[in-house]
């Protein structure tokens, strides 16, 4: 586990744009691979103590504190519609900056940093209606494997695009 944080605290993260565009964070949930836009991307971090908030979305799994700052943090799983599954060594949160708001998004496990061309990645295709699919904005292309590129915005907001400071309780 502390091979993909090395990794990830090696990677100079310039604030030139140019350097960080086509740039993404995959993590895996199962068999799944997922991206992430880099520039949203703020840290990784073993799971912390989380303390449970009550009348949020099931998949709110509560608050941590992070170098005193409270961050609410969203099991993926739960959110995609997959069934909850125990945190084990591998599990991780990966922490997001999205519109101004500080958010943990906990994952079964983060893989690497890629780079993938904007021409290699495709629309995603509308074969079903499952819960996942409403996030996926593209489907990147990496040598024979695929990552499904999340589109970050939709994690935090509810079907109707409303506001994600309303839709994590803050």
């Amino acid at each position: 586990m502390a091979e993909v944080y090395d990794e990830f605290d090696d990677l100079e993260m310039a604030e030139d744009d140019e350097t960080e565009e086509g740039k993404y964070l995959t993590f895996n949930l199962d068999t799944e691979a997922y991206g992430l836009e880099i520039t949203y991307v703020t840290e990784i971090i073993g799971i912390q103590k989380i303390t449970e908030v009550p009348e949020l979305p099931e998949y709110v799994k509560g608050i941590m504190s992070l170098r005193g700052q409270i961050v609410p943090v969203v099991d993926v799983r739960l959110r995609f519609g997959k069934p909850a599954r125990s945190y084990d060594e591998r599990t991780c949160v990966i922490v997001v900056e999205i519109a101004d708001i500080t958010v943990g998004l906990i994952v079964d496990g983060v893989t690497e940093v890629v780079a993938i061309p904007a021409e290699e990645i495709v629309p995603h295709p509308d074969l079903d209606e499952s819960d996942s699919r409403q996030f996926v904005k593209g489907i990147g292309k990496v040598g024979t494997s695929v990552k499904l590129i999340l589109d970050c915005h939709k994690l935090l907001t509810d079907d109707e695009g409303e506001n994600p400071d309303r839709e994590i309780g803050y």
